[in-house]
């Protein structure tokens, strides 16, 4: 009898134990009784009737990723490769519609995002699908989540995150952008020459005024000191021929003790005795005395043409008004 009882108490254990089972946090255990749809037990210890209830399924509430990448073709006609994310979840309380009503919830969603997305790119140009790429990714939330709704999921969001065009397209966009970029440091650099070419060009007429200023103002000093100079000579009886040979000569010594002060100067000054610098003066004096002497001359000799010019004038008119008498 003992040896019966203890199978039958084992049996009976193993099947108590099998009536407990646990379900994990965001899970959802369908239970079937014999074959039929009997309740949805959510996260913690549940208990079902051995060998009459049986667990189904287990749908998973947490949030999901489906990465789907389509192969299409924009208005310019070039070929692109997406990477479209979408981000779901099925609602615990539409648990029932997501198991039941749809088998392969991933190859739904990729369904629909093909036909959107192949709906979508081909209106733009490849330029336009990069800068409307959030546009068409909500085109494709919209349409998902008017489909999905009815089988229980929620669509979260919908990301275009690549867009890979043919690779010939990619490399003459790179070459369109390199020269793109080309130009515009050609043109950064000629403004940068330019204004280089301008600000130099500015400097050098500054300096060039302000050189020219300051020769003008030296020359001016030069010039009444040198009056002054004549004025002081004058003074104590020296003429001013004199004076101006004076001056000469000083300022010739004064040249050679500049030159000499200079080691590396390879200045040579010819004449270099102060004789040559009284003769250059006396030699200025002399051409200036004969050019007023000559200036003299051309004025007397104008005037003695005019007073002949009119004294024939004057016999010519004696002899008419005698012949007429």
């Amino acid at each position: 009898m003992e040896f019966i009882m203890f199978p039958i108490i084992f049996i009976g254990l193993i099947v108590l134990f099998s009536s407990f089972f646990t379900v994990k946090q965001q899970t959802v255990v369908v239970v079937e009784r014999f074959g039929k749809f009997q309740s949805l037990r959510n996260s913690g210890l549940q208990l079902k009737i051995p060998i009459v209830d049986r667990i189904a399924g287990r749908v998973n509430l947490r949030i999901q990723q489906l990465d789907v990448i389509i192969e299409t073709k924009t208005k310019d006609n070039v070929f692109v490769k997406m990477k479209v994310s979408v981000q779901f979840k099925v609602l615990q309380e539409k648990a029932y519609e997501a198991f039941y009503k749809l088998e392969y919830p991933h190859d739904q969603i990729t369904s629909y995002v093909f036909d959107v997305v192949r709906a979508e790119v081909p209106k733009l140009k490849l330029d336009d699908v990069f800068e409307r790429k959030d546009d068409i990714a909500i085109a494709v939330k919209r349409e998902l989540n008017e489909a999905m709704t009815t089988y229980g999921y929620d669509i979260i969001n919908t990301l275009i995150t690549d867009i890979d065009p043919d690779i010939q397209v990619k490399n003459a966009m790179n070459r369109i952008n390199a020269a793109d970029r080309e130009k515009t440091a050609a043109e950064y650099e000629a403004e940068a020459g330019r204004i280089r070419i301008v600000a130099k060009a500015k400097a050098e007429a500054e300096s060039k005024r302000l050189q020219g200023q300051g020769i003008a103002d030296q020359r001016r000093e030069i010039a009444r000191g040198l009056v002054e100079s004549v004025d002081v000579l004058n003074k104590v009886g020296i003429n001013s021929q004199e004076a101006s040979a004076l001056i000469v000569v000083t300022q010739h010594y004064d040249t050679l003790q500049a030159i000499g002060a200079d080691a590396n100067s390879n200045l040579i000054l010819l004449p270099n005795s102060p004789q040559a610098g009284s003769d250059m003066l006396n030699n200025m004096v002399a051409s200036f005395t004969a050019s007023n002497q000559v200036g003299e001359a051309m004025k007397n000799a104008h005037k003695t043409k005019k007073v002949n010019k009119k004294d024939a004038s004057n016999e010519n008119f004696g002899i008419e008004n005698s012949e007429e008498v």
